[in-house]
């Protein structure tokens, strides 16, 4: 697996172990650098966006994922 993947993998980790019924879409290549990720709840979806290198630094960059936790915390809490 390459690093992009890496990261997206970790990113559905940390989604899963927030709110497992969360449905996570995630592009297979960035637009401008940012990825606009899609995360739906029954009838509801929010779009956040990150950054293409916070994606390849979170499977090993503590301080990288405890910015993603933050930010998936409050979108999810908003679903």
């Amino acid at each position: 697996m390459d690093e992009l993947e890496d990261g997206k993998q970790k990113f559905l980790e940390m989604v899963s172990a927030l709110d497992a019924s969360v449905e996570v879409v995630i592009p297979t290549t960035p637009s401008r650098s940012l990825f606009l990720i899609s995360l739906t709840k029954g009838p509801n979806r929010k779009f956040m966006t990150v950054h293409e290198d916070d994606i390849l630094d979170l499977p090993q960059e503590p301080r990288v994922q405890a910015k993603t936790h933050a930010l998936l915390q409050e979108t999810l809490a908003a679903l």
